[in-house]
């Protein structure tokens, strides 16, 4: 299973989240990054669909397979603060 830490940032001027390299867009207070932080975290976590889905990797190559709607990854976050 897939684990993902959403580590909270001061970015470009405010705050934001970040999950491996990627950030969030940025908030105007800590706060509102942390709150950002945890409902994008529990939202992850949620069950979906299972249902078809097509992506293209790192390399160019598209791929078909079917994602299971309850294979959903655990998530923390994580305060810099």
């Amino acid at each position: 299973m897939t684990d993902l830490t959403y580590i909270i940032v001061e970015h470009d001027g405010g705050w934001a989240y970040k999950v491996g390299d990627t950030f969030s867009e940025t908030f105007p207070s800590h706060d509102a990054a942390l709150k950002a932080a945890q409902r994008a975290a529990g939202e992850q976590r949620a069950p979906g669909e299972t249902e078809g889905i097509t992506y293209e990797d790192k390399n160019a190559v598209w791929h078909q397979e079917v994602a299971s709607g309850d294979d959903r990854p655990t998530t923390h976050v994580k305060d810099s603060q």
